[in-house]
């Protein structure tokens, strides 16, 4: 018992390792190894069919040579197997085939000759009546109660030759002998020994080589996979420009490498992204968390006055606010970035979005004392997500009034312009230069640093107003003249027509 669990423990054990083994092997050996298997197991089955085929061939020949040689003797007895009245008649034929009736001849002493034809006449009981001289002291083999010829395999002297045993029968049907004839096989037998070898032998040949070639031509065929291993064992994160280099034929491998490429840039990208948005965080909320710790510092050094507490503390509250808002605007920027924004775009009256910008910037807007005067087509609609929409109008007008003198004017301005809806809207500023105008929508870009800081801005305003606007398929454009001002436009695609609603113009 004990040996049994041993024995059943080794399998296991020598399983489990052959396994590993196996799990282990090149992808080159597989695709050799499956594909010799599989060729070997078609080869064999080949062979096979091939050497059946010809032994089939081979055994026809002999049978028809059996059945002349049958046809031979009967029409030398003048008889038919269905005619058979005794052994008689087949005395002339049997003296012409040197039969002897003799039973001395019986007795003769010898080897049979095997390279002639043997006959043999045998009773229902397979008693001999008569055989060919070159059988000498041996028979041919006789299967009893066969109604029908058959043929088969037997031997002489260690020598295979091929019977024929045929019933005879008398008018009555009714078996009265059976004629047995055989044909030596020694050549045949010979041949298909030899073919049966050559099959043998060259098969583990042929089976070995093919897994050489195959081996080297699998080899050969995932060298591009080889290129993509090692190009990707070299990409890191601070190297993600490296790209994998595509075969030359466009098949898998290609398709392979493409899709790797591609996913590597969709990996830079988001990792860029990260990059940028922590980067950006950092800078931007570096400052002001140091202004409020500053503060604080300064605030627990001693006691002070309460109003002075209470200016601090609002100070305090005002920059968290701020560093709110532009985390607020950071993630924005993300979502926008990793394109998990989708617009829901409907027809909106322009001057209802108008209405509703302008309202919540009022009381900012009557701080400078600054009015909007709104402009153009009181109907106008256009297809867009409203609350998109408002954020882009809201950080427009917000910079407008931002960089605007005390008492000014901002117009808004509303055209139709062929098959395209214009919003325009234009400062008294100071203006942008020339030279920095492709700049504006980059993200934390200030024009001048010492304004931007004074007024409170962090640069991602207008950043947010372009990709929000090529989300949705909006051109935005800027002009500007130095110390005259600035103007913004937004061209819609479409527009859908709505019911109108007058428009309500707001000033401040």
């Amino acid at each position: 018992m004990n040996t049994m669990k041993t024995d059943a423990k080794d399998a296991l054990r020598n399983t489990s390792i052959l396994l590993k083994k196996w799990s282990r092997m090149s992808l080159r050996n597989r695709i050799a190894f499956y594909y010799t298997i599989a060729t070997a197991f078609l080869l064999a089955l080949i062979f096979t069919i091939l050497f059946f085929m010809v032994e089939s061939m081979v055994y026809k020949q002999f049978d028809d040579e059996v059945n002349n040689e049958v046809s031979e003797i009967f029409a030398d007895a003048h008889v038919t197997s269905h005619d058979f009245t005794s052994f008689s008649r087949f005395t002339n034929c049997i003296d012409d085939k040197e039969i002897n009736f003799n039973e001395t001849k019986h007795e003769e002493k010898g080897p049979a000759k095997i390279d002639t034809e043997f006959i043999q006449l045998v009773n229902t009981q397979g008693q001999v009546i008569n055989k060919s001289v070159n059988l000498a002291r041996n028979v041919l083999i006789f299967k009893p109660r066969e109604t029908k010829t058959i043929y088969f395999n037997s031997t002489i002297n260690n020598s295979t030759i091929h019977q024929g045993q045929l019933p005879l029968f008398n008018r009555d049907g009714i078996i009265k002998g059976y004629l047995i004839v055989a044909v030596p096989m020694k050549k045949a037998i010979i041949v298909l020994n030899d073919l049966q070898n050559v099959f043998l032998f060259s098969f583990p040949g042929i089976i070995l080589t093919l897994f050489v070639l195959t081996r080297l031509i699998a080899g050969k065929s995932i060298r591009p996979i080889e290129k993509v291993i090692t190009t990707a064992e070299k990409i890191t994160h601070t190297n993600l420009i490296h790209r994998i280099e595509l075969p030359y034929h466009q098949d898998e491998l290609y398709r392979l490498s493409a899709t790797i490429n591609t996913l590597l840039d969709r990996m830079q990208e988001a990792f860029q992204r990260e990059k940028q948005f922590t980067a950006d965080a950092s800078h931007e909320l570096k400052t002001p968390l140091a202004v409020v710790k500053g503060t604080l510092e300064v605030l627990v050094r001693k006691p002070r006055e309460k109003e002075h507490y209470e200016t601090k503390i609002q100070f305090c509250l005002k920059e968290l606010n701020r560093m709110a808002s532009l985390i607020d605007q950071l993630l924005m920027l993300a979502r926008y970035e990793s394109k998990k924004m989708n617009p829901h775009r409907e027809g909106v009256m322009l001057s209802v979005a108008l209405e509703t910008v302008t309202v919540r910037l009022f009381p900012i807007a009557l701080e400078k004392e600054i009015k909007f005067n709104i402009e153009g087509q009181e109907k106008a609609t256009v297809t867009t997500d409203p609350a998109m929409l408002e954020i882009m109008l809201e950080n427009i007008l917000s910079n407008a009034i931002k960089y605007s003198p005390a008492r000014s004017v901002i117009t808004i301005t509303v055209e139709q312009k062929e098959k395209y809806m214009m919003c325009s809207i234009t400062d008294q500023g100071i203006g942008i230069p020339e030279e920095k105008l492709t700049a504006v929508f980059e993200r934390f870009y200030r024009v001048d640093e010492s304004r931007n800081s004074s007024t409170g801005g962090f640069g991602l305003g207008l950043s947010i107003v372009k990709r929000l606007a090529d989300l949705q398929q909006i051109k935005i454009s800027v002009n500007s003249v130095k110390n005259i001002g600035t103007t913004f436009t937004l061209i819609f695609p479409s527009s859908i027509p709505v019911n109108p609603v007058p428009q309500k113009r707001v000033t401040a």
